[in-house]
């Protein structure tokens, strides 16, 4: 195996932890929300490293876009978003 074939792979912990962030994004606790959006910027890279080798370029440009949605998350849940809200 080669490692084209390794990161054609990361499609795969990459829809993973893009599924786990959403479920942690839905939470009603900021710190469990901050996380989820941690765990979204994981997924936006794998993603990344998976479209370029796949020269899926639309991909990459929807990954740029949704990392810097979830920067903006973790800000406006640092900034005092109440606990359970």
């Amino acid at each position: 195996m080669d490692w084209k074939d390794l990161i054609d792979l990361l499609q795969w912990p990459a829809m993973a932890v893009t599924l786990i962030a959403g479920f942690l994004v839905a939470s009603r606790h900021a710190r469990t929300r901050i996380l989820g959006f941690w765990a979204f910027i994981l997924s936006n890279a794998l993603w990344v490293t998976w479209g370029v080798n796949d020269k899926a370029w639309a991909l990459i440009a929807l990954q740029v876009g949704l990392f810097a949605m979830n920067v903006r998350g973790i800000f406006k849940n640092e900034k005092g978003a109440p606990e359970g809200a």
